[in-house]
């Protein structure tokens, strides 16, 4: 027979209470291929830890194990892992069956980190447990079954991917009478077949059935009674190969670990909601303050604009305040005259205004009375609930007639909806009411005064008695720029007037230092959300952390079986990943939740989510799930098998 599994002066030694204690002292046995071996010895021997490193779950401290005639030594954690996944089997005491799997599924367990379909990997499983008689048990869990059906499980487990190896921990130590002798004669079946058995365990009676028995005490090899092959029998051999993943099995892995981590979470649904809250919370935040923000931003712009934009006004002086009278008179009729010959004036209106008493029967209220042009209502994008504005013939004849606002109207005609044509007192000049301007609403609320226009040539000469405005009103034709516009308006009036008299008063900077102001808070605002993002990752890093120590022995059962580092790594990573996008897609719920119920509160502003607050919902809640969910992973992976094995 060929040599399957040889050890030549094997030793193991632990660090404990800062001293090192000898497990293993110099073992040196061969193991041929088709064997059925038992370990014995009394519990402290150094049994366990002998199968633990013939299964390459733990490497030695000093000697040498070669497998087929491979040093093992040479072999890095993931072609250790493949040995333990392509050609060794373990039966453990406990069965360390995955709880949330079915019987089916915890067979698949070692096929999955192999890369087989999961056709092929279903139709092997139900294969193996209905040769074990488990044809009607491929469904139920492992509380569902009995000790010696869940041994079987397991049997069926160390066989899926073909271990030419099998490695039983006392198999038979937590079964009755009946179940020991069950899982005892599949053990001989499998060693008829070609299989290598190596039995660990306590019970004589349990080893006598073995071929060969090897009895170890305090870590060495006391007698061994020999191989006792009887006749030719099938001999399944071990060739080690490197075993490169297609790009199919890469992704058949991603997918299963996907599948594995949504088990999981579904298994503990307490704790992955919990787990979800904060991530929850924190995109709610995120999203809602983003798509609120920009509500109110546009709100604000649109009530500032509403006021007039892209318009520039001038007035007298050096700045707001100036009453020194050599400018009260610098902006003239001819100002108004040249300004309008530019190519980049749409429209303009002067002010003449004056705070005066009109009077209409026995109703005698103060107004701001302003002259105007009959471009002025355009400029300011005026509409009218009554009769119309003022127009060129109006201004041209310097007519008597007035436009009233809403709150004038409700003062002097309190009973009287039609007011057009009615004639009032504009200080001691009758003017004859012909439109009433549409009151606006914003944001900021209405205006509480009383406000009243006259053509700007009937304020100045048959009230005011002066030939200058108080301010001109310039519209920038669309497609100039506001602030060039403003710098040629001002080269012009400089020019004409041979000084600079006046100053200017850009409203579109009004509207960019609004937007900046308005960007600033909502970036605060985000940033204070994004703390709670944050934290919300801090606490799905806390709990995969606490999830990582309540899961280490699932962990070194998935080791045992061929998981790889890098696969429990990628199986946590996915876990946090989906935790936080499945939190994300919550939050973004709630989030829209929020925006109808302000949207109803608030039915002016329009409420938009964009695809960058999607994109950004999706981004936050993967970086988070990536960069919190690292190190439970990474704790996860870097776990030692046998420690995790040994946790309860």
């Amino acid at each position: 027979m060929a040599v399957l599994l040889e050890l030549s002066d094997i030793r193991r030694s632990y660090l404990s209470a800062g001293q090192s204690v000898d497990v293993l002292k110099g073992i040196s046995l061969r193991i041929d291929a088709g064997e059925m071996v038992a370990i014995m010895g009394a519990s402290g021997s150094g049994k366990s830890t002998l199968m633990n490193i013939l299964g390459c779950l733990d490497k030695p401290s000093g000697g040498t194990y070669r497998i087929a005639g491979k040093d093992v030594a040479t072999l890095d954690s993931n072609a250790l892992a493949e040995l333990r996944r392509e050609h060794f089997g373990f039966i453990f005491q406990r069965y360390h069956l995955l709880p949330y799997l079915s019987a089916a599924q915890n067979v698949e367990v070692p096929a999955v980190y192999a890369g087989l379909g999961k056709a092929a990997r279903s139709a092997r499983s139900i294969a193996l447990l209905t040769r074990l008689g488990l044809a009607e048990r491929v469904t139920y869990r492992p509380n569902q079954l009995s000790g010696g059906q869940q041994q079987r499980v397991s049997i069926a487990r160390a066989l899926m991917n073909g271990g030419q190896v099998i490695l039983a921990d006392e198999p038979t130590g937590a079964l009755d009478s009946q179940s020991g002798e069950e899982v005892m004669l599949v053990l001989k079946q499998l060693r008829e077949q070609g299989y290598t058995v190596i039995i660990v365990t306590h019970d004589l009676a349990v080893a006598q059935q073995a071929e060969r028995i090897i009895e170890l005490r305090d870590g060495e090899i006391i007698a061994d009674s020999g191989s006792r092959l009887q006749g030719k029998r099938p001999v399944k051999t071990l060739e080690l190969t490197t075993s490169v993943a297609s790009w199919r099995q890469m992704a058949g892995r991603w997918r299963e670990a996907l599948v594995m981590a949504w088990r999981s979470m579904a298994t503990n649904k307490m704790r992955s909601a919990l787990t979800m809250l904060g991530i929850i919370i924190g995109i709610a935040s995120v999203a809602s303050i983003k798509v609120i923000g920009d509500a109110a931003q546009q709100q604000v712009l649109a009530d500032i604009k509403s006021i007039g934009t892209n318009t520039v006004e001038l007035y007298p002086g050096k700045d707001f305040g100036d009453d020194d009278p050599i400018y009260r008179q610098a902006l003239k009729y001819d100002d108004l005259e040249a300004l309008r010959e530019q190519p980049y004036v749409r429209a303009l209106s002067p002010n003449i205004s004056s705070s005066m008493r009109v009077r209409f029967g026995k109703t005698d209220v103060a107004a701001n009375v302003a002259g105007v042009s009959e471009q002025y209502f355009r400029v300011y994008g005026m509409a009218f609930s009554q009769g119309s504005g003022i127009d060129a013939v109006q201004v041209q004849s310097q007519a008597q007639v007035v436009v009233i606002d809403a709150n004038t109207q409700r003062r002097l005609f309190p009973y009287q909806e039609n007011v057009v044509g009615e004639v009032i007192l504009v200080g001691n000049m009758p003017a004859t009411v012909i439109g009433v301007a549409q009151e606006k609403q914003s944001m900021f609320g209405g205006s509480s005064s009383l406000r009243v226009w006259l053509p700007y040539t009937t304020m100045s000469n048959r009230i005011m008695g002066n030939n200058y405005f108080d301010s001109i009103t310039v519209r920038i034709r669309d497609g100039y720029n506001s602030q060039e516009a403003e710098q040629q308006l001002t080269r012009l009036l400089t020019l004409r007037h041979g000084k600079k008299d006046f100053f200017t008063d850009n409203m579109d900077s009004l509207v960019q230092a609004v937007e900046k102001t308005t960007y600033t808070m909502q970036l605060f605002l985000t940033l204070v959300a994004v703390i709670s993002l944050v934290v919300g990752g801090i606490g799905v890093m806390n709990i995969m952390l606490v999830s990582v120590t309540e899961r280490t022995r699932e962990i070194g059962i998935r080791m045992a079986v061929g998981a790889r580092s890098g696969d429990i790594m990628q199986q946590f990573l996915i876990e946090a990943v989906l935790v936080c996008l499945i939190g994300g897609g919550v939050g973004m719920l709630l989030s829209f939740s929020i925006c109808l119920l302000a949207q109803g509160l608030l039915p002016g502003w329009q409420f938009s989510f964009s695809m960058a607050a999607l994109l950004s919902a999706f981004f936050c809640s993967t970086a988070i799930g990536v960069i919190f969910g690292y190190l439970p992973a990474q704790r996860a992976a870097k776990l030692n098998p046998i420690d995790a094995l040994a946790r309860e």
